[in-house]
């Protein structure tokens, strides 16, 4: 590049020096100079038109101008760079429609929108399940189309470690999931997967352990009542006979506690989350269910207390949070050994309200506790066998939290007892009764 321009400089002074000299032929030295001048000044500036015509649309002829000197090569290094530019231009569309074409090729709906929530691109998934027009939608809000509060509120949260659950705006009959990843400035990549199945089979099973479970209550209450008969009368008996009346009685109560326990998860779980603005005393109803533990605690003689900090009334709905606090409270007394102490204590912080249950038990072992909520999942087989417990308790504590937009934390280790502590938003605390 130096050494073209040392050559285009010395064409240019050399043509200076030639309209000089012939102006100076003709007795008009300064003359020849001017017109020297005046006709590179021309010159240049005819380039720099021919320049901005073709940078206006270069890819309007495959042919590059054509000059001399530092013209000529500026053209060719201009035109060089063009070409790399439309290379990288035409493989860079090519990742593109590839990328494209496969996300059109899935399932799933898939919408990527600014961090406004304003719609720049979806694959033909997302027009069936959603209902989005191409011609219409480009550009407009996504909770425009999406009108459900829960959606805008997901959106907004920028907490989506868990998915969301709703029904397709276009087609209620369909259920979707769905799922939202943040990148670039704060951008989305929203991803709408279809389970509308999953969910009927979610509903055939809540169906089905519903009813089985009312239509075996109806034939247990009767088998217990002659049960229950035959143990008052277990004098007349054979003695051969007693013990298995009796053998009888217990595994029928345990069927019993067992079917009331399904019928309780089935009824939580079908409940939607709990509105109600009918606040719950948890100073209250706590001190009755630790009256009632210590009722049960009985001759184990358990250390039972608890304590209130903060506002204590909660809306939400009471049977079920008095079945969850109790679970937690009677299992705690259950698996803690004779003359062990259990604390219970509320208190609130920005966070929302916690109720803790503490205990100096056994212990769980950690590879359990990601499992504790799961029906019928047994940490210690044995344990449960001598308690008489269900599986189901911690399930019911699960369904009935997530119903009051809380969670339930785990946190034990062996040998040193168990805490089981219930989250619950400031959204549902309140400082007293509503008038």
């Amino acid at each position: 590049m130096q050494q073209n321009w040392s050559r285009h400089l010395r064409h240019t002074l050399a043509g200076l020096a030639g309209t000089t000299l012939a102006g100076l032929y003709l007795g008009y030295p300064l003359y020849g100079l001017t017109a020297g001048l005046a006709a590179y000044v021309l010159w240049n500036l005819y380039q720099i038109y021919r320049l901005a015509q073709w940078l206006a649309d270069p890819n309007a002829t495959d042919e590059t101008p054509e000059s001399i000197g530092i013209w000529g090569v500026l053209f060719e290094k201009l035109h060089k760079l063009n070409q790399r530019h439309l290379q990288i231009r035409d493989r860079l569309r090519a990742r593109i429609d590839r990328i494209q074409e496969s996300t059109n090729a899935m399932r799933d709906g898939v919408i990527m929108t600014d961090a406004r929530g304003a719609m720049e691109w979806w694959n033909g998934s997302a027009e069936y399940l959603l209902g989005f027009r191409r011609n219409t939608d480009q550009g407009q809000y996504i909770y425009n189309l999406i009108r459900t509060p829960a959606f805008k509120s997901y959106f907004d949260a920028k907490d989506y470690r868990e998915p969301l659950e709703i029904h397709s705006p276009a087609k209620p009959h369909i259920h979707l999931q769905i799922q939202i990843s943040l990148f670039g400035d704060d951008d989305r990549l929203i991803v709408a997967k279809d389970v509308t199945r999953l969910h009927q089979l979610e509903q055939m099973r809540r169906d089905f352990v519903s009813n089985v479970s009312h239509e075996m209550r109806t034939p247990l209450t009767v088998i217990s009542g002659y049960l229950e008969t035959l143990e008052d009368n277990a004098e007349d008996l054979p003695a051969k006979w007693q013990r298995a009346v009796n053998t009888m009685a217990t595994q029928s109560s345990r069927m019993e506690a067992l079917i009331t326990d399904l019928i309780l998860l089935s009824r939580i779980e079908t409940s939607e989350h709990t509105d109600s603005s009918t606040p719950t005393n948890i100073d209250s109803l706590v001190r009755q269910i630790c009256q009632d533990a210590r009722t049960l605690s009985g001759e184990n003689q358990h250390e039972i207390t608890f304590e209130v900090s903060g506002p204590h009334f909660l809306k939400g709905d009471e049977y079920q949070l008095r079945s969850a606090f109790s679970n937690l409270i009677f299992n705690a007394v259950k698996y803690t050994p004779a003359l062990g102490r259990i604390s219970v204590t509320w208190s609130t912080n920005n966070e929302g309200g916690h109720l803790s249950v503490k205990d100096s038990g056994a212990g769980i072992d950690e590879i359990h506790i990601p499992r504790l909520t799961e029906r019928f999942y047994r940490a210690d087989p044995s344990r449960h066998k001598d308690t008489g417990g269900t599986g189901l308790g911690l399930a019911i504590v699960k369904h009935a939290l997530i119903n009051h937009d809380g969670r339930l934390e785990i946190r034990s280790q062996l040998g040193k007892g168990s805490e089981f502590i219930c989250h619950f938003p400031t959204e549902r605390l309140i400082e007293g009764p509503t008038k």
